[in-house]
């Protein structure tokens, strides 16, 4: 199976491979068909390559793998093996409530239109940030607004843990208007915690 990244390699090189081959004979452009040639190899494939290669990286900018490879994000990886089940990272990833290879993509999309393109576009600010800024200690980081219950609602309303607890059901409309938050003091308020990670016990061995 040729994969979105390969398939963008392969398509590089055999643009290059046009380009070098234009380069080398440049009698071939004089005929219709080599000016249709060279067109698309200067301006058609490397537009092709580019809309591939980008899709492709979009699509790996999902994955928990790439959200933990800066520096910064190492204890944030870390946390999701914390052997507790109040921190609810923890919990969601060690019983994959969330598709573990794409942990943080999940929790951290907002569920609405654009919320997927809204959340890769704040991955690429991190990105800039981590290469040509000034990046916060992990202690530091906080989210850009506070934590919506929507995006815990997207799997767990309706869900039997959720709808059979007194206590949601005691609370449930403030929780679905976003009145009381799924994170606030005394509910689920320990989320990655990654200030206390050198305290605590973990599930296993961090990859």
């Amino acid at each position: 199976m040729i994969t979105p990244d390969r398939l963008a390699a392969l398509a590089f090189l055999m643009n290059l491979a046009l380009v070098a081959l234009l380069f080398a004979r440049p009698s071939l452009t004089a005929t219709p068909e080599g000016k249709i040639l060279a067109f698309a190899a200067l301006f058609l494939f490397p537009v092709l390559c580019s809309a591939i290669g980008f899709s492709a990286h979009m699509e790996q900018s999902k994955t928990t793998t790439f959200c933990l490879s800066c520096h910064i994000m190492e204890p944030f990886g870390k946390s999701l093996y914390v052997d507790d089940a109040h921190y609810i990272a923890g919990a969601h990833f060690q019983n994959h409530r969330v598709p573990a290879d794409e942990a943080c993509y999940t929790c951290h999309t907002d569920y609405v239109l654009y919320g997927g393109i809204r959340a890769k576009w704040r991955g690429m600010r991190h990105v800039y940030v981590q290469y040509l800024g000034k990046p916060p200690a992990p202690a530091a980081i906080r989210l850009y607004t506070p934590y919506n219950n929507r995006e815990c609602l997207h799997c767990h309303l309706g869900a039997r843990s959720f709808e059979e607890s007194a206590t949601h059901q005691a609370i449930r409309g403030d929780v679905i208007s976003n009145q009381v938050s799924c994170i606030s003091s005394g509910c689920h308020n320990t989320v990655h915690n990654v200030a206390s990670l050198a305290n605590v016990k973990f599930w296993k061995a961090i990859p």
